[in-house]
C-alpha cells in the first residue's frame, strides 16, 4: 500500500504543479495583456504630448506673426500721418526761388527733408516711380489725362503728387496726368 500512496502523492504534486504552472501561465498572460494595454496607454499619451506640442508651435508662431503686423500698422498709421508733412517740404523747396537757394533757411528745410526721406528709407518706405513709366493702377491714380505730341499713349507725364509703398504695400498711390 506503500506504494499507492506514493503514486498518489506524486500524482497529487504532479497535480498541484499543474495548477501551478497553469495559474502561472494565466498570471504570465494576464501580465502580456497588462503591458499590452500599458504600450497602448504609453502610445496614447505619446501621440497626446506631439499633438499638444504641434498645437503649441503653431500658436507660437501665430502670435509671432500677430505681433510683427502689429507692429507694421503702428509704423504704417505714423507714415501716412507724416507723407503730408514731407510733401509741404517738397512743395516748399519746389516753390523757393532761385535767389532764395542759398538762404539758411532753403538750407534748413532741405536738410530736415532729406533726413525724414533717410528715416522712411529705413523703415522700408519707398518712392514709387513715375519717371518714364507707364500708368499702372495698382500703383498710380490718374487724375488727368492730356493728349500729348511724341509720347506714347498711357505713359505717366506729370507728377500732381508722390505715392509711397510699405513692405510691398501702396500705402498711397501717386496721383499723376496720364498721356491719351
Amino acid at each position: 500500500m506503500k506504494t499507492l500512496n506514493e503514486k498518489e502523492i506524486l500524482e497529487n504534486e504532479i497535480d498541484q504543479d499543474v495548477e501551478q504552472d497553469a495559474d502561472q501561465s494565466q498570471e504570465t498572460e494576464e501580465s502580456c495583456e497588462n503591458i499590452d494595454s500599458k504600450e497602448k496607454e504609453l502610445e496614447e499619451a505619446k501621440d497626446s504630448l506631439q499633438r499638444l506640442q504641434a498645437d503649441f508651435n503653431n500658436y507660437r508662431r501665430r502670435v509671432e506673426k500677430e505681433k510683427s503686423e502689429i507692429s507694421l500698422f503702428a509704423n504704417e498709421k505714423i507714415i501716412t500721418e507724416l507723407l503730408p508733412v514731407m510733401d509741404n517740404m517738397q512743395r516748399a523747396i519746389d516753390s523757393s526761388m532761385e535767389d532764395e537757394k542759398e538762404s539758411s533757411i532753403y538750407k534748413g528745410v532741405e536738410l530736415v527733408l532729406k533726413q525724414l526721406v533717410d528715416t522712411f528709407n529705413k523703415f522700408g518706405v519707398e518712392e514709387i516711380q513715375t519717371d518714364e513709366c507707364d500708368f499702372d493702377p495698382n500703383y498710380h491714380y490718374a487724375v488727368l489725362q492730356d493728349e500729348i505730341e511724341g509720347v506714347e499713349p498711357n505713359k505717366i507725364v506729370d507728377v500732381l503728387q508722390r505715392g509711397y509703398k510699405f513692405t510691398n504695400k501702396v500705402i498711397r498711390p501717386a496721383m499723376v496726368k496720364v498721356s491719351k
